[in-house]
């Protein structure tokens, strides 16, 4: 039979035992917590150093890169490539195109040069070719830069028969203004830009292109005022200053010309893109 003195000494004892226990065993999952977060620190950076091993992995990571920055960069050498081209052939139109309208005009006396100057090939100085055809490229650049900016893209006729009627009816404006003759010049002027305008009305319809050529016009008339005022050339029977009263009218309408060419030729590049 116990013993009082054993119970009284037991119990505490035993009590004490017991918060003993707890302590430990607190202690002993804090320890275990602890080991825990430290394997998983561990882990961390090997799925780090992994994840960079991958990433350094020529067969994954600097792969992928390489193809989003190939595809950027050959989508880039494209655009140039593309733009080179519409720059050549609109620059080669422009100077066919001067060759051809200047002969006209020189042969019916309408633009005089010097005699040095009409020796050379096509009865045309040597400037104005390269000159038309860099003020046509930059025309035809101009028109869908103007339209996709502006929002309104031109889809009026928008077919390279449409294009090529657009420039007979350029020549034939431009050879009607050396071949017919009028009373008088201003006669001759309103026949031209009734003309024009139809032009842009058949061919354009757009108010971009009503306000480029205009523009267009403005700019190559004043250019073309200095130069025969500084003695590069000149033009018989003037009425406009030092041109003829006309010569706004074959400026508007080949500006329009011109920029349904380049329209053209970005319809293309963008058709090939797509595909």
């Amino acid at each position: 039979m116990p013993r009082l003195d054993d119970h009284l000494w037991r119990g505490p004892c035993a009590k004490g035992t017991k918060h003993r226990s707890h302590p430990r065993a607190s202690a002993r999952g804090l320890v275990a917590k602890a080991g825990e977060m430290i394997n998983s620190s561990g882990s961390g950076p090997s799925l780090l150093a992994a994840h960079g091993a991958l990433g350094t992995d020529p067969a994954h990571g600097p792969q992928s890169a390489g193809v989003g920055g190939q595809g950027s960069s050959s989508h880039v050498n494209s655009w140039h490539h593309h733009l080179v081209q519409r720059s050549l052939v609109l620059f080669s139109v422009g100077v066919v195109l001067a060759l051809v309208l200047n002969l006209l005009q020189v042969q019916r006396n309408v633009t005089l040069f010097p005699d040095e100057v009409i020796a050379t090939i096509f009865s045309s100085a040597w400037w104005v070719p390269p000159c038309c055809g860099t003020a046509a490229a930059v025309v035809g650049l101009l028109y869908p830069c103007i339209d996709s900016h502006l929002g309104e893209p031109h889809k009026f006729k928008r077919e390279w028969a449409s294009v090529m009627r657009c420039v007979a009816v350029f020549v034939g404006i431009n050879h009607a203004s050396a071949k017919l003759d009028f009373a008088n010049n201003v006669q001759l002027s309103l026949t031209l830009a009734a003309l024009s305008l139809g032009l842009w009305w058949t061919f354009d319809r757009s108010r971009s292109g009503l306000g480029l050529g205009i523009t267009i016009a403005f700019l190559a008339t004043l250019i073309t005022q200095l130069l025969v005022y500084n003695g590069v050339y000149q033009y018989t029977s003037p009425d406009f200053l030092y041109i003829r009263s006309w010569l706004p009218c074959i400026f508007f309408s080949g500006g329009v010309t011109v920029g349904n060419i380049g329209r053209q030729l970005a319809m293309l590049t963008l058709e090939e893109q797509v595909d």
